[in-house]
Parts: structure tokens; C-alpha cells; sequence
């Protein structure tokens, strides 16, 4: 809307002509007033919306002199329609616009464009100034949000601890000075992760999808499998064929006799998200196909805002744990050198989300056995038979001092313990039996977790692989601390392989930090562009979804 325009519609001719000249110094001075009075203790509201920014957009707007920013002498500049525009495109990041006042600065457009002179000069101003604010304000909280997430993760999970990465969104609204770099600042706030990318673009192919209806849903009954002749089989090749599983050409004149390309499409779904890939379509996987379209664009836009809390640069050799997926992988100049599968953390024993650099190795490592596992999973066993201990290589020592003597189980009544009173530290020794195996992989945490070797190689065969008391165990530890030694000339293989045959202790430092990542993602497009699903083990996306569809709070709207 154009302010001369508005002026002369509103106010008698010679006096539009005298306001106009001065028109945005009024909406600046409007500016000024509403920053200086604010709304104390309840936070800074303009419209009835809560404005975020309240410690950046004072000191702004006085860099500026109160000048707008948005605005100019005939209405929103260029840049301010393309941040309008910019907010009715959030969704496409999984955001909602509505976040960002969009609801409400289309209503103070709306009004605004009415040329009937329903508003006074002080109304008008009053608009144009509270509509400058809101934009300001939905530029620093959009940027905010995209490049730390909408969400804290530790106001939600004790184990995920957010990787600082901040930003000074003023200087970067500042910057902003034509159309084009609006839209191409917004892009840069991003995450530059290609995992983001294409998890972005799969959220506009589901939304898409949902659009048209979704997918049918496969009715109960008992597991279907090849040479079956069922009418429920023509659902579920229907569903096959909507997910893409199937490919349309497949459909057949039996629809309903289950065939060896729909065990084929079945298995491609099964894949696609973390199941046993046996063709059959029994009650896990009959479950994972009845989770709505609108469902998986939920978890998808979940799992868009996880990526947003990672640090936009993962290092140029990392490794990653998906412990959603079970899955670590090496990471060097963009592509996969290592790639194996993991054991993680057990429910009620969740493996944490954190970054930290992986700094050296132990080999033959012994295990100070942390309490959890000594009272809770050692306990009652040493109860039924002391020797539990000496038969897996586990000292016990009175106190956790260095000092401390080492001591006979046998002469304690293990009876008059428990989780309250247990002055005991558990070591097991070096050894094919010790739980860290042959190697450990040390990164400084908080919460003691690290990487290790394990002698439970059976575990390595299960899909669903949390097993463990929150460590990381690895399918192939040699492989990995081979791969980290090879920039080392004084670490050979084969003298890797002597130094753990000997048995004896070691450390070994790395000569470079590498980074370590361990995620915790449900949804993802791996490198074959293939859309993948998990199990939410740690149910971990309920509880962001509730976060992200709190609204800020707001008053009603009032207009001048």
C-alpha cells in the first residue's frame, strides 16, 4: 500500500501534501514511543503479538534514528513484500507462518488497503509503525530459528546438549538491502547440510502427498505373504504404489494375489524403515504402513528441526551416530569411507545427543564399571553367586580413590547393599570378557559415553539394536581404529594388531581431533535419495512435537 496514496485518500488534499513530506518520520517517532513504553515486566507486545526480540530491536531502531527499515515514502519497499512473501514460504522449512505474525501483518495490510478513510493520520501511523515492528521482529526470530531451531532441545531431554553456534542477526538484517539478498540471506541461515536438503524437499513431496489424500491404510488380518489371494492384498498394493515402493507398471489383472514384485516392493518398504526385510507383512510392518501420510510429514518436520540444531559445519572428516538408526558412519571430504553397525543405549538407558571431538584410544582398555551397572544389572547376580566376579575378571575395590584397596567379595554380605549404600568400585580387567572389548574411543562428555569394541558380537545381527547402558558398541573397531591411525606413520597395521595381542594397556593419542556426532534422527533421505523411516525407540518425537506446537502468547488485536 502506498503511503501518499493512503494520505490522499484519508486527508483533505493540501494537507496529504503536507503530512507526506514527513509522514515516516512520524511512523518513526510512532517507533520510538512504542520501544520507549514497551510493556515492562509482560514482555514487549505490539497488535496483541509478543515481540522476541525485544534486547536487539531497541538498540536497532536507535542505530537507525528510528528510520524505518521496511518502509519508504510510498509504502513497503521492495524488501519488505519480499519478507511477506518470505513468511508464507516458512512452511517449506517445516515452520509454521504463523510464528513469525504473518496472520497479523496480513491484517494490518488488509486495513491498510482500505481507501475509505477509515482511519485517522494517528491510526495510520500507528499501523505502518506497529507493521514495521512485527517484520523487524519476524526477521530476527525466523533467522534465530533456522539456524539454532524453533526448540532448545535441553529444555526438553537432560542427555542432548546443544552445540553452540550463534549468530548476530542484526548485523545480518542489516546487511539486508535489496529484494534478491533477502531471499538469499534467508537461504544462507539455512543448515548447508545436504541431509537437510533433502529432508526439506521430501517435506514438500509428503505435504503434497497428504494433499491428495494420503495412502489407504491395510486392513487387519492375519501375515500376508507370497502366493496369498486376498482382497486385502489389493490394499496393500495400492499402498505399495502411493508410497513408491511399487512401481505403477507393476500393477497386474490379479490384483489381489500377492506376487513376487509386491514381496519385492514390501521388502523396499521394510528397508525404508529399519525392518526385518523378509516380504512378509506381518504386525510390525503392517504398523509402519498404517502410520498416516500426515504422520510421517509430522516426524519429518521433526526431524527438520533436529538438523537445525547441529553445527553447520560438521568438520571436514567426522563421524556420525544415528542411534535412531543404529548405524555410525566415517565421514571425510563429503563421502562415506566407513560405514558399520552399532548398539546403542537401552530406553530407560538412552544413549545421550552431543558433539565432541574424539581425542584418542585405549587399547585393552579396563572397565570402571559405573554404578548403574554395578547395583542395578550386577548386584543380583552376585547375590545368587559371588563368583559371578572373579568369572568375568571384575576386582572390587572399597572406595573409588586410586588408593583404595582392593578387596574379597567373598568376605562381604553383599545382602546389606543396594542402590542407596554401595561403596564398591567394580574394575574389570583387561581381557577377552571386558565389556569395552579390545578398544575404546574416548571423546570428553559429561555424561561418560564413549565408543568401544564389545566380545557380544551376537547382538550385531538384530534390527533393533538397543542393548546397551548408553556406550556406543561397535561392529568393527579395528576396522575404525585402523582407518584413524593411518595418518600416523609411527601406528602401521600391523602394529596396531601387536599392541592389542600383547594384552597390556595403552593409550594411544590421535595426532589430529576428529568430531564426533551422535544424532538421534527418525526421518532422513539417505545418499541414494530414498526416504527413510525409524522407530521412535527413545520416544523422543512426542515430546518435540508438543514443544513446537506451543504458540507464543498473545493478546487480542486491537487497531488504531
Amino acid at each position: 500500500m502506498i503511503l501518499g496514496l493512503v494520505l490522499t485518500l484519508c486527508l483533505p488534499p493540501s494537507q496529504a501534501i503536507a503530512q507526506q513530506s514527513d509522514i515516516l518520520a512520524q511512523v518513526g517517532e510512532r517507533i520510538r514511543e512504542r520501544i520507549d513504553r514497551r510493556n515492562g515486566a509482560d514482555g514487549f507486545h505490539c497488535q496483541g503479538e509478543l515481540l522476541c526480540g525485544i534486547q536487539m530491536i531497541p538498540a536497532f531502531y536507535e542505530s537507525r534514528r528510528f528510520v524505518p527499515f521496511w518502509l519508504d515514502s510510498q509504502g513497503l519497499k521492495p524488501v519488505g513484500l519480499a519478507m511477506v512473501r518470505q513468511l508464507q514460504q516458512v512452511d517449506a522449512d517445516g515452520l509454521r507462518p504463523a510464528d513469525y505474525h504473518l496472520d497479523t501483518v496480513t491484517s494490518l495490510l488488509d486495513v491498510l488497503s482500505i481507501p475509505d478513510g477509515a482511519l485517522t493520520l494517528a491510526g495510520l501511523v500507528g499501523a505502518w509503525a506497529d507493521l514495521e515492528l512485527l517484520l523487524t521482529d519476524a526477521f530476527l526470530l525466523l533467522s534465530a530459528h533456522l539456524t539454532r531451531g524453533r526448540v532448545n532441545p535441553e529444555t526438553l531431554h537432560a542427555d542432548w546438549v546443544l552445540t553452540e553456534h550463534t549468530i548476530d542477526v542484526v548485523k545480518i538484517l542489516q546487511m539486508v538491502v535489496a529484494e534478491a539478498q533477502l531471499f538469499q540471506i534467508i537461504e544462507g541461515l539455512q543448515p548447508s547440510h545436504r541431509g537437510y536438503d533433502g529432508l526439506r524437499t521430501a517435506l514438500g513431496q509428503m505435504r503434497e502427498r497428504v494433499f491428495q489424500g494420503g495412502w489407504p491404510l491395510v486392513p487387519a488380518g492375519p501375515t500376508l505373504k507370497v502366493g496369498d489371494q486376498d482382497v486385502r492384498v489389493v490394499v496393500l498394493r495400492h499402498r505399495m504404489v502411493i508410497g513408491g515402493d511399487l512401481p505403477s507398471w507393476d500393477w497386474t489383472d490379479t490384483p489381489e494375489r500377492f506376487d513376487e514384485a509386491l514381496q519385492a516392493a514390501v521388502m523396499r518398504f521394510q528397508q525404508r524403515h529399519g525392518l526385518t526385510p523378509d516380504g512378509l507383512v506381518g504386525r510390525k510392518t503392517l504398523q509402519a504402513m498404517n502410520v498416516t501420510a500426515l504422520d510421517r510429514l509430522r516426524q519429518i518436520e521433526l526431524n527438520l528441526e533436529r538438523w537445525r540444531w547441529l553445527p553447520n559445519d560438521l568438520g571436514e572428516r567426522y563421524i556420525i551416530v544415528n542411534t535412531a538408526d543404529f548405524d555410525l558412519r566415517m565421514v571425510a571430504d563429503g563421502r562415506i569411507v566407513m560405514q558399520m553397525r552399532v548398539v546403542v543405549g537401552r530406553p530407560h538407558r538412552k544413549t545421550p545427543v552431543f558433539s565432541s571431538p574424539l581425542t584418542h584410544l585405549v587399547l585393552n582398555p579396563q572397565w570402571n564399571v559405573p554404578f548403574t551397572n554395578m547395583v542395578e544389572d550386577m548386584l543380583p547376580r552376585i547375590r545368587e553367586d559371588v563368583g559371578y566376579l572373579a568369572a568375568q575378571g571384575i576386582k572390587v575395590y572399597r572406595g573409588w580413590d586410586a588408593d583404595s584397596p582392593a578387596i574379597d567379595p567373598w568376605e562381604i554380605d553383599w545382602s546389606a547393599y543396594n542402590k542407596r549404600r554401595f561403596p564398591f568400585r567394580f574394575v574389570q580387567e583387561s581381557g577377552p570378557l571386558n565389556a569395552l572389548g579390545r578398544i575404546q574411543f574416548m571423546l570428553p562428555n559429561k555424561f561418560a559415553v564413549f565408543l568401544h569394541d564389545t566380545p557380544s558380537r551376537n547382538l550385531f545381527g538384530r534390527v533393533q539394536r538397543d542393548f546397551s547402558s548408553g556406550c556406543i558398541r561397535m561392529e568393527d573397531a579395528f576396522g575404525l581404529a585402523r582407518l584413524l591411525l593411518s595418518e600416523d606413520p609411527a601406528w602401521p597395521p600391523e602394529k596396531l594388531r601387536a599392541a592389542l595381542d600383547n594384552g597390556r594397556r595403552r593409550v594411544v593419542p590421535l595426532k589430529s581431533r576428529i568430531p564426533v556426532h551422535l544424532l538421534y534422527m527418525t526421518a532422513w533421505v539417505d545418499d541414494e535419495g530414498v526416504l527413510q523411516f525409524r522407530e521412535d525407540i527413545y520416544e523422543r518425537d512426542g515430546l518435540l512435537a508438543k514443544a513446537l506446537g506451543k504458540r507464543l502468547p498473545t493478546e487480542g488485536i486491537a487497531y488504531y
